[in-house]
């Protein structure tokens, strides 16, 4: 196996969900996973794969959200003409006033990479731009 350690991964979601009927994300938001054990194949290899999928897929959705969460607070907190209008996958998309520009960067990238405290760090990159297109 090129990848044990992923592979082990793999099979202890799969038991843990089997055994427990869900999976969780690292900040214990579950899944239910009711086909888990279901005697037809098709559907129970689906529930596998969402086993396996969902607690790295939820937990960046809860990332995400946390970040989202802390921005928002902050932009209400400081009164500035700035807000989030729109969240895509790992991206937030805000509109800022032009010469606020800097000051809600060097603000909400802090905010955004400590959502979460993980044994890796969460890198923020931020673009400009007139629409999120121009901003990538």
């Amino acid at each position: 196996a090129r990848y044990p350690g992923v592979l082990a991964y793999m099979e202890r979601t799969r038991t843990q969900a089997a055994e427990q009927g869900y999976v969780e994300t690292l900040f214990g938001r579950r899944l239910y996973l009711p086909e888990i054990n279901s005697k037809n194949g098709a559907m129970r290899k689906g529930a596998e794969r969402t086993a396996i999928n969902a607690p790295m897929q939820g937990t960046a959705a809860d990332i995400i959200k946390r970040a989202m969460i802390a921005v928002d607070g902050w932009l209400q907190e400081s009164g500035l003409d700035a807000r989030v209008i729109l969240q895509v996958h790992d991206e937030l998309v805000l509109e800022v006033r032009e010469d606020l520009l800097d000051q809600v960067r060097d603000a909400i990238s802090p905010l955004m990479s400590q959502a979460a405290e993980l044994d890796v760090p969460l890198l923020v990159e931020t673009g400009v731009g007139a629409n999120w297109d121009e901003a990538h």
